[in-house]
Order: C-alpha cells, then structure tokens, then sequence
C-alpha cells in the first residue's frame, strides 16, 4: 500500500466542487473548472459505468457515455458483476484503518484502487444514494439533503423515512412511521436498475428485511429483485448466489455509517465494526462465481466532530435572524428565508459570523458551481435559500428543533472536504 494520507488538516479543508459528466483529462483526473474531481470518476458514474460492463449500457441525463465512465472507471467486460455499496466507508477512514482489514488490504495494494472517486454534494446518504441510484445528481432526484423543504405544505421532511421531520415521534417507536409524500413522485428519474430490467437483465438487491420497499429504497433504488435476509453472512451469499446469473446484483452494508454516528468513526466499535466488514467483503470475493467483476464503493466519508466546535443555531440570535427554517444537516445547512427577507442579508450575516469555517453561499450560487449538478425547476424551490458548509470539524446544530442526541453525534457528514468528498472505488475479480 503506497497511498500516501494527508494530514487531518488537509482532510477536513474544503475542497473544490465535484463536476458531473463524462470528461477525464488525458492523466486521469476530470477535466474542468472543478479541480480534477468528479466527472466519469464520481459515485454517479458507477452504474451507468457497470452497466456498459455487462453489455447493456444504461445512458442518463448526466452520463451520456457509459462506456467512457468505464473506461475511466476500469472496469472489465463481464457476464456479471457485483456492486457493493459500504455505507459511510470513506476513501480516508478505510486508508487510515487498513491495518484491521486484510482484504480490503490486498485490494489498496493496486494501483487501480489507490485513487478515489467522488461522491455527490451535499455528502449524506439520501443524496447520494439517489445519485447512486439514477446515475444523475441531486438536483435531478430531488433529493438533496437529510431534510428539505416540501414546497406546497412549506414545511420540512426527512428524506430516510420521507417524513415530516417537525412532527412529534410517535409514543410507541416500533411502529413505522408511513411516508408522508410518495417516493416516486419527489424522485422522478428512472433508476439504472429498472433501466437494465426493462431490457431483460437480471437486477438483484441483497439487503435487511426492514429495507425492502421503503421509502428510501423506492426513492433511489427501485427496479430490483429484492433478496431480503437477516444476518450480514446471509446477505453476502445471497448476493454471490445471484450473481452466478449473467447481471447486475447490488449488496449494501451499513454498519460503518451506523456505528461512526452512534460512537464515532475512530472509536474502537467502529474498528470492531470496519473488521466484520472486511471479512463480509471477503467472504463474498471467496463465494462469488469465477468470473464475477466486484466493485466496492461508498457514499460518503466521515468527519469526527470536535465538541469545542460546535455551533448552535438556538444561542446565535445573528444566525436566527431571517432564517423561517432549518434543514440539511450538522455538516451542510438548507437554511430557508423568512418571507421578504434577501437571502443575500442571511449570507453576509452568516459569513460574518463564521468566517473560514465555513462556506455559505445563496442558492443561486451554489446552483452556478454545479454544487447540485444540473438542477430542475421543479427542484429549486426545495434548496435552501442559503447552503453552507462547514470545514474542519465544525458542526451547526439547532436545538430549538433537534434533539440532544443528534446535535452531539461523535461522527458526520454532508460537507465538502476530501474526508467526506473522496470515496473508494475498489475493483477485485472473483
């Protein structure tokens, strides 16, 4: 392993906004205003890459090129392939763990797999994972934060339940929570898989019973034969049985992005965690058909928060003033104007008051650094009118509305650094 890691400063410093769309420049890297990042290198880039792969090259509205994404991606032709997402496995958090992971080990030890990719901004799970989904972007899917304004009730839902994120959490937490809007409808781009279905390719998911049909899944994943299965070794053979047919079959593993929230990504639960990844990971690669291309990526990376640099919104009249409500989250704030209040007044104000921790821009904006990627009408009303994101390892919180649990999270994500930005993007044959 030769990757050579940055120094956590350099990790947590914002970095330029990821281009989508096929340009790569002749060493590799995108073409562009955007520095090098993204382009066929992007988390967006990957189905449509894998689905050129397998033969059946799926075009979207950012990727128009498939087989240039896998050209630039690397991937081989193949009858079958296996696409492993690791929810919240950042290129850095597995690069300065890899002593506890032999697999993923032998895997950073080609070239091939020693450069990341980029996820989607804002760098959050229900962004990325529609990105993800639809090979296209946030300002597409329509899904481009935790919570985002729901236009005609203006009010705010939360994107992993399609909830009202405001409302009252129900006496008895074992009852689901129904979704408040029709996930087909706030996402509207046609997924990669149900592309690949309609022309007759086998698609597989592999994942917990709890994720089949739900709102999320619907939102960004729709369009496979969902195999649903309790325990992480049953998913992963599931996952290597259906690949023996010629397709696509997809695995998600959550538990590194569960346990950095609950303990933080550095903590030894989150080792012990990363550990059981690795050997799942490995027990796919031994299990899988010969032949069979695997592809393992992310969607984000994570910060650890620094408790001295947190920011409540609740105790800063300043960051209140004009601001009717609060959305995204700690690492990438939507913050909506109050009526007849200039979204460029709540700017000034917050980039007074946070200086370089931050980057706050207006919609507008962010809209014209591609921070969204192309953006439909229909989007626009539900971005922020102002979006900023920290840097280092500041979080923005509001306990006027969040609980005590979620403005104290050990670990986050959602910002523009290269410890959240840079994903892996590992390819191994079995």
């Amino acid at each position: 392993m030769t990757v050579e890691t940055p120094d956590m400063d350099e990790l947590l410093r914002l970095v330029p906004t990821a281009a989508y769309g096929d340009a790569v420049c002749a060493n590799g890297t995108s073409a562009g205003k955007h520095g090098g990042r993204g382009g066929a290198l992007h988390l967006s880039a990957v189905l449509p890459a894998l689905s050129s792969a397998i033969g059946h090259p799926i075009a979207t509205k950012v990727h128009a090129d498939p087989k240039a994404c896998q050209d630039a991606l690397g991937f081989p032709d193949v009858k079958s392939a296996i696409i492993v997402l690791v929810d919240g496995l950042g290129y850095w958090n597995l690069a300065m763990r890899l002593g506890h992971a032999p697999y993923l080990r032998s895997l950073m030890n080609d070239r091939v797999n020693q450069r990341p990719i980029s996820t989607c901004a804002p760098s959050t799970t229900v962004a990325a994972m529609a990105a993800f989904g639809t090979g296209t972007c946030p300002g597409l899917t329509a899904m481009a934060g935790y919570t985002q304004l729901e236009p005609e009730r203006h009010t705010l839902i939360q994107l992993i339940q399609f909830k009202d994120a405001l409302a009252p959490k129900p006496a008895n937490p074992h009852i689901p929570v129904p979704a408040m809007i029709d996930p087909h409808e706030l996402q509207r781009e046609r997924t990669v898989f149900e592309s690949l279905a309609a022309c007759g390719v086998r698609v597989t998911s592999s994942g917990l019973p709890k994720f089949a049909g739900s709102p999320l899944t619907e939102a960004a994943l729709r369009g496979t034969d969902y195999q649903a299965n309790v325990t992480p070794r049953d998913r992963v053979l599931a996952a290597a049985r259906a690949a023996r047919e010629p397709g696509l079959t997809y695995l998600y593993v959550r538990d590194a992005d569960k346990v950095g929230h609950n303990y933080g990504w550095n903590s030894e639960h989150w080792v012990a965690a990363f550990e059981h990844i690795d050997a799942q990971l490995a027990l796919l690669r031994r299990s899988a058909p010969t032949g069979t291309l695997i592809v393992i990526v992310a969607d984000h990376g994570m910060v650890q928060t620094d408790p001295s640099q947190r920011i409540d919104i609740a105790e800063e009249p300043q960051l209140q003033q004009g601001v009717g409500l609060v959305g995204g989250e700690p690492r990438s704030l939507m913050l909506y104007a109050e009526q007849d209040t200039d979204p460029s007044d709540i700017a000034a104000r917050w980039h007074h008051r946070l200086g370089d921790i931050a980057l706050v821009r207006t919609r507008e904006q962010a809209i014209a650094d591609g921070l969204f990627g192309p953006v439909a009408d229909r989007v626009k009303p539900m971005l922020g009118d102002v979006i900023v994101q920290a840097a280092d390892a500041v979080t923005l919180v509001d306990s006027r509305t969040q609980s005590d649990k979620a403005t104290h999270l050990p670990s986050v994500h959602g910002s523009q650094t290269m410890l959240e930005m840079d994903i892996p993007c590992l390819i191994d044959m079995a």
